[in-house]
C-alpha cells in the first residue's frame, strides 16, 4: 500500500524536529575554551588569587570556617541538624533525591520546619529525583514546602532536557551552608564500608561566603520559578566565623558554562609542587590532559584517584581509562579506589587551594550541567584534605603504565567505543 504524500511529509517534519532537539540538547550553548593557558604565576603568587576572583566572578572573601564531613555517617546528621534548627529559611538544591530511609528523614525534617513557619524552598533536578515518590513530594508540599523540579520536560522546553542542575547546596537561615558530592539516597549512608555504602565528602560552611552560596541557590530558583528570594531571612549580615579565605561560584550553559573548566585549568597551570585530584567521573578533555602533562613535566607531583570496578557507570570508567596512557607516560600517578564506589569531587593544589563541590572532571560538568564549587585558600585546611586524600590512596589500587598497556582487548575496545561519546559523559 502506498503511503500518501502528506503523511510522508508530516513524518519528515517530525523526524527533523526530533533530530533538531537532540542536537540542541547535546551541544554546549557557548564557545568552549580552545587554547591552552599560558603559565604566568604560581599558586602562591598574589596574581593567582586575583585572577580567581576576577575571571571566575565572585571575590574571595575572608573570615570563613569550613568543616570536612566524611561519608553519610558524618554528612547526613550534620545536614539534618541544620535543617531541624532552622528558624527563618531553608534553601535546598540537589541532583539526587530518592525515596528510602534517608530520603524519608529529609522529607520529614523539611516538612516539619515548613509547618513551624520556616520558609522552605526545595529545588530537585527532574532527572535526578525520578526515584522519589509522589507521596513524599506531596507530603512536603502539603506542609508548606515550596518544591520545584528543575527542567521538567515540557514540549516548549525540550531543548533544555540535557541541561541538569547537578548542584548540591543546602543553606539554612542564610548562615550555614553545605556543599560537596553527596546525594540524598541510601547508597550514601554508612561509612563507605562496602559496595552498598559509597565513599563521599561534603563540607559545612560558616562565614561571609555563605552569602555567595545563597546567591548561587537563588540563581536557579529564579530560573525555575521567576521568584527572587531576598531580605534578612535569606541574606542576613554575616560576621567572620574563622580565618579561611573562600569563594563560591557557579556555572551553567545559560551563562558561564566554562567557569569550572577555566578554574581547573588555571589551578593546574599555576601548580608548582603538588596536585591531588579525587573525582568520581574523570573524563578530561584534550586541553586538561595537556595541562596535567605540562604540570608533571615541570616537576609537579600529580596523583589522581578514580573509582575502580565498583562504579555506577561502566561507560564512564571505560572512557576514563582510555585516556590514561598519555598521563601515565608523563609520570602522573593513577589509582582506582577499591572498597566501594568513589564519589568524591575534590582538587587540592600546592597545599594551598582546595576546590570542592558538585563538579565532575568531565565535559558534562564543564559544559552541560549547572554546577557549583567552593574554593578555599588555606594551608591548614589544604593539609587536612591532603591527609584525607592519602587515606583514600591507601585504599586504592595504583595502575602502572605497563598494566594499562596490557589491559584486556575487551577493555581497549570498550574504551574506544566509550570515547566516541565522551562529550556526553
Amino acid at each position: 500500500m502506498r503511503v500518501k504524500r502528506p503523511i510522508v511529509s508530516l513524518i519528515s517534519v517530525i523526524a527533523t524536529l526530533v533530530v533538531g532537539l537532540l542536537v540542541l540538547n547535546f551541544m554546549p550553548s557557548e564557545k568552549k575554551i580552545d587554547t591552552q593557558l599560558t603559565r604566568q604565576y604560581d599558586t602562591n603568587d598574589a596574581q593567582f588569587r586575583r585572577s580567581l576572583g576576577v575571571l571566575l566572578g565572585p571575590p574571595i572573601i575572608e573570615g570563613n570556617k569550613v568543616e570536612v564531613l566524611l561519608n553519610g555517617d558524618q554528612i547526613f546528621p550534620a545536614m539534618l541538624k541544620a535543617i531541624r534548627e532552622a528558624k527563618h529559611s531553608i534553601n535546598f538544591e540537589t541532583y539526587i533525591y530518592w525515596s528510602g530511609s534517608i530520603g524519608k528523614e529529609f522529607t520529614d525534617a523539611l516538612a516539619e520546619r515548613a509547618r513551624a513557619g520556616v520558609k522552605v524552598h526545595v529545588l530537585l533536578d527532574w532527572v535526578g529525583s525520578m526515584k522519589v515518590s509522589d507521596e513524599e513530594m506531596d507530603q512536603m508540599r502539603k506542609a508548606g514546602v515550596e518544591l520545584h523540579r528543575y527542567h521538567k520536560p515540557v514540549w516548549w522546553k525540550l531543548a533544555r532536557l540535557n541541561n541538569r542542575t547537578h548542584r548540591k547546596l543546602l543553606v539554612t537561615d542564610g548562615r550555614i551552608g553545605f556543599t560537596g558530592g553527596v546525594g540524598i539516597a541510601d547508597k550514601w549512608r554508612g561509612n563507605g564500608q562496602d559496595e552498598d555504602h559509597w565513599r563521599d565528602t561534603h563540607f559545612r560552611v560558616e562565614g561571609p561566603v555563605v552569602g555567595q552560596m545563597q546567591a548561587v541557590f537563588n540563581d536557579n530558583w529564579t530560573k525555575a520559578t521567576g521568584v527572587v528570594l531576598d531580605g534578612p531571612d535569606y541574606f542576613p549580615p554575616l560576621t567572620p566565623q574563622g580565618t579561611m579565605p573562600a569563594q563560591m561560584f557557579s556555572s551553567s550553559p545559560t551563562g558561564g558554562s566554562e567557569s569550572m573548566h577555566l578554574m581547573y585549568l588555571m589551578a593546574i597551570t599555576a601548580a608548582r609542587h603538588t596536585i591531588h585530584l579525587s573525582n568520581a567521573y574523570f573524563v578530561p578533555d584534550e586541553l586538561t590532559v595537556k595541562a596535567l602533562i605540562a604540570a608533571a613535566k615541570r616537576g609537579v607531583e600529580v596523583r589522581i584517584i578514580t573509582p575502580g570496578k565498583i562504579i555506577d557507570s561502566d561507560v564512564v570508567r571505560a572512557a576514563s581509562r582510555e585516556q590514561w596512557g598519555e598521563l601515565l607516560e608523563a609520570g602522573i600517578k593513577m589509582a582506582e579506589y577499591q572498597p566501594t564506589m568513589y564519589h568524591v569531587k575534590s582538587l587540592v593544589v600546592d597545599s594551598l587551594l582546595v576546590s570542592v563541590g558538585s563538579t565532575n572532571f568531565d565535559n558534562r560538568s564543564f559544559s552541560l550541567n549547572d554546577e557549583a564549587n567552593l574554593n578555599v585558600l588555606d594551608p591548614a585546611f589544604a593539609k587536612q584534605q591532603e591527609a584525607v586524600f592519602d587515606a583514600d590512596w591507601q585504599r586504592a589500587r595504583p595502575i602502572t603504565l605497563q598494566q594499562w598497556q596490557q589491559r584486556p582487548w575487551t577493555d581497549k575496545l570498550a574504551g574506544e567505543v566509550a570515547a566516541l561519546i565522551g562529550a556526553q559523559l
